[in-house]
């Protein structure tokens, strides 16, 4: 985004992958020129927008892009696009605001209003339509962040009459860096989203409805958003005027640490608004390091300090796809490190929807220039151009290109050729260059390829120009013979003796076939036949071959030939078939759980299952071995067919022998018989019975008071009767009752009351309980003190406390009495330090706590200290100790 006054320069964003910016070698840097096989035919160029090109530049960078249509090309800098006619370079229309094109949306709207730029120029070759599209971000917190699109209602960009769109995506998500992608289905966007301007917040994929587009109706998206793991995806772009396989996803790619990501888009429902996105496909390459640490400023020039941005964090426009029938390839760049430059990473990617893969790729560096700011593109016949800016500190930024025909050596370009040669260098206070470029491919011959780049004039800041280029290749244009390619899928079925399977025969046209291809096929096994469907293509088209194979079809693996034949014409496909045995009819049993515990004279059951296998169709009885004595088994039901499950009941007698018993489940069916273990573990009856326990064992009561206790009844056998409880062993005086009593429940409060004549001592007391014949006991110890003694014991916290010298701290002397004692406690304490003093407050203390105040001095020496706190009630006394610990220091707290 620009800055609203005077000169600007967007800020730069940059998407930092650390460990695609750690240092590594470059594992395909390419340092030698490898002779070509086809030439590049003379390079004719001329001024785009900027200085010299009827523009002054105000912005930085100028995001130079453009396009070749049928008649014109349209090239889009920051804030203007023109019309040139592709055979003279005339300008025909502009310079012009982009904002221009988005009138119609109303004059209020925010693209009606704001120019902001990042633009793209497309040709939609097949609708033969101009698609243009800029950001509208300024005020985007309050009026919304916005991408305008303009579709051309014909093939010229200047009369022609426009359908304008707008999408919106919200207050906080910044759409930086769009780039647009041509496809045959939609038209797909890619955008680095900053949450509220400044926080990178991954990439946003999004499918434009390109049907509605170009009849000028109403229009929807489907957007994902991708996590900020992810940054600066570029969307597929088609070149050619064949389109993708029929069903083919769109493509996204970015790259990772040494690899490429790939990510697929199909199932678009505007509707619904709905999509299916995949997860990313990684792609090995060879080892690479991001130019400038990462994608930021390190690009010499000459006659100046200033350093150049890189852009190397993101792969750069475009991702070009082509599919030349017998394959489908992608190829774009970006800037790596290339020992102490940089130079340009290119690569062609081969089966996209398949197994996508590199088929070749390099790190153009021929010389110690730096080359960056790529944009790569391929022609009918598979020649591959990438053009880029290059400058060191011996020249000034430059536009070159580089090439290669299918015939060259994989993994090299050719010689560099020259587009324009630099005269100045971007002086002090401006690092931004370019941002993108592009390259793009002549849609009537689908040969010449046109490229459009920044340079400078002369030195200064803000006073850019741009050159438009073309060229071509001597291989590209000349007359080719009519052909057609043939390939077959999958490449491999595997089948059973006696049933079928099919392939797919694939014929696609090359250099303008338009023959009958037939079919035909050889290498099929004994008993095994094939036909196709249809039995011939006209042009271009599928045919699927079904095979079948017979009983008697001997198992193996198989290569078979799929020959296509059109008059002298003849190409063949290869594919597998692999022939397995047919598998022999069986069963598989199983029994569950693996084991069940029952006790004498219970019951338990089992589920035993069959599964079939191998087409088994037949009755499966069950039996079962291994039963203890007294034991017997059922099944229910008795058999099965082909698969199921029956519940095997087994039942004991009281007299069944206890232990643990291995069953044998067998399923027979004629002569299969399978079998399953498990296990019967057989118990004990346990008596009708009960016992007693009580708690507390003990209990402590002043004469004169009262105390209780639980009897608690643990029932066994199922018992279930009702339990009368009485006490023996109290003392004289002291007497005993049960709530409840005669009790079915689980448990019994027994509460004991004594008299003041009750003699002191300690006492067992035996606790009965009577449930018809059944009589059991148990035992508690009653503790009886004479009134008006008792005693108490002393506890003090916390056990440790820290102070700095002259502060004073505190700790809680707790007094817990029993047997009725209350005599008031006077305390005392000992192992105080020297210049510490210890009080007590309340002392004596006639309550259950007093607080022990120990005030240190700034002469106490530091250390640790034990203190013994002493309490004195009556002739009884008892201690209790804490530490104390004095540390050298400032006093800042509790002080003197």
């Amino acid at each position: 985004m620009k800055e609203k006054e005077g000169h600007r320069d967007k800020p730069l964003r940059i998407l930092i992958n650390p460990e695609a910016a750690a240092s590594r070698p470059d594992a395909a840097a390419q340092t030698a020129i490898v002779p070509a096989v086809a030439t590049v035919g003379s390079v004719v160029s001329f001024d785009g927008l900027g200085v010299g090109g009827g523009y002054t530049p105000n912005a930085a960078p100028p995001d130079t892009n453009g396009a070749i249509g049928d008649t014109q090309y349209v090239q889009w800098v920051n804030e203007s696009f023109a019309v040139y006619d592709k055979n003279t370079g005339v300008l025909l229309y502009g310079p012009a605001a982009g904002n221009t094109l988005f009138q119609t949306l109303g004059a209020s709207h925010p693209c009606a209003v704001n120019n902001d730029g990042d633009p793209i120029a497309q040709y939609d070759k097949a609708a033969k339509r101009w698609v243009m599209t800029q950001f509208s971000v300024t005020g985007g917190s309050t009026s919304g962040y916005w991408q305008c699109v303009a579709v051309s209602k014909t093939s010229d960009a200047v009369t022609g009459g426009w359908n304008v769109y707008a999408f919106n995506y919200g207050t906080t998500d910044f759409n930086d860096y769009p780039k647009l992608g041509v496809w045959s289905d939609n038209y797909y966007i890619t955008f680095n989203i900053f949450a509220n301007g400044t926080t990178f917040s991954g990439t946003k994929l999004c499918a434009y409805d390109r049907q509605s587009m170009l009849s000028g109706l109403p229009a929807q998206q489907v957007c994902f958003q991708l996590s900020p793991a992810y940054g600066g995806l570029l969307p597929a772009d088609l070149d050619g005027s064949t389109p993708p396989p029929a069903g083919s996803p769109e493509y996204f790619l970015a790259f990772d640490v040494n690899s490429l990501l790939l990510w697929k888009m199909s199932n678009i429902n505007f509707t619904t608004a709905t999509a299916t996105l995949s997860a990313p496909l990684t792609i090995p390459v060879a080892a690479f390091s991001a130019a400038c640490s990462g994608g930021g400023t390190c690009i010499p020039q000459f006659g100046t300090s200033q350093r150049l941005d890189s852009l190397a964090d993101r792969v750069m426009y475009r991702l070009a796809y082509r599919n030349f029938s017998d394959h489908e390839a992608l190829v774009v760049n970006h800037a790596v490190t290339a020992g102490s430059s940089t130079g340009t990473r290119w690569y062609e990617i081969r089966s996209p929807n398949a197994t996508p893969a590199v088929y070749q790729q390099s790190t153009y560096t021929p010389d110690a220039s730096h080359r960056w700011m790529g944009s790569a593109a391929m022609d009918k016949v598979g020649n591959l151009a990438v053009g880029y800016s290059v400058s060191s500190s011996a020249i000034n930024p430059g536009i070159r290109f580089a090439a290669r025909a299918p015939g060259d050596p994989l993994n090299a370009l050719g010689a560099e050729v020259l587009i324009k040669d630099g005269t100045g260098s971007q002086t002090t206070g401006l690092s931004r260059w370019g941002d993108y470029s592009s390259l793009t491919v002549d849609p009537v011959d689908d040969c010449t390829m046109w490229y459009t780049q920044e340079y400078l004039q002369s030195n200064g800041t803000f006073n850019w120009s741009t050159r438009i280029g073309h060229f071509k290749f001597s291989t590209c244009g000349t007359a080719l013979t009519p052909d057609f390619s043939l390939t077959a899928t999958p490449a491999s079925q595997t089948v059973v003796q006696g049933s079928g399977t099919s392939y797919t025969a694939t014929v696609g046209a090359v250099n303008g076939f338009n023959g009958t291809v037939n079919f035909s096929v050889s290498g099929l096994p004994s008993g095994a036949g094939a036909s196709f469907n249809p039995a011939s293509v006209n042009t271009s088209g599928s045919s699927t071959m079904s095979v079948t194979t017979a009983a008697t079809t001997p198992a193996g693996s198989y290569p078979l030939t799929i020959t296509g034949t059109s008059g002298s014409i003849v190409h063949t496909a290869s594919v597998t078939l692999v022939v397995n045995t047919a598998p022999t009819p069986d069963f598989a049993i199983t029994a569950t759980p693996a084991s069940q515990s029952v006790v004498q004279g219970a019951g338990t059951s089992y589920t035993t299952s069959v599964t079939a296998s191998g087409g088994f169709t037949g009755t499966v009885t069950f039996s079962v071995s291994g039963l203890p004595s007294g034991a017997s088994g059922s099944f229910n039901p008795t058999s099965v067919n082909t698969s199921g499950s029956s519940t095997l009941s087994v039942t004991t007698a009281a007299t069944t022998p206890t232990g643990s018993y291995p069953l044998t489940i067998t399923g027979t069916s004629g002569a299969i018989v399978h079998s399953a273990s498990v296990t019967l573990v057989v118990t004990a009856t346990v008596p009708v019975d009960f016992s007693l326990s009580a708690t507390p064992s003990s209990q402590s009561v002043v004469q004169g008071a009262g105390t209780s206790y639980t009897a608690n009844i643990t029932r066994t056998g199922g018992f279930s009767g009702a339990v009368t409880f009485s006490a023996t062993g109290l003392p004289a005086g002291a007497a005993a009752s049960f709530s409840p009593n005669a009790t079915t429940g689980n448990s019994s409060t027994m509460s004991v009351t004594t008299s003041a004549t009750t003699p002191a001592g300690s006492y067992v007391v035996t606790i009965t309980g009577v449930s018809g014949s059944l009589t059991h006991s148990t035992t508690v110890t009653l503790a009886v003190t004479a009134a008006g003694s008792g005693d108490f014991t002393l506890a003090a916290t916390p056990a440790s406390q820290s102070v700095v010298a002259g502060a004073r701290t505190t700790y809680t002397v707790t007094i817990t009495r029993s047997g009725g004692f209350t005599a008031g406690v006077t305390f005392s304490a000992s192992g105080v330090p020297t210049g510490a003093t210890a009080s007590f407050s309340p002392n004596p203390a006639t309550a259950t706590s007093s607080t022990l105040t120990v005030q240190t001095s700034s002469s106490t020496p530091a250390g640790s200290y034990p203190i013994t706190i002493t309490g004195t009630g009556g002739t009884l006394t008892h201690t209790a100790s804490v530490t104390l610990v004095v540390t050298a220091g400032q006093c800042n707290g509790d002080c003197q």
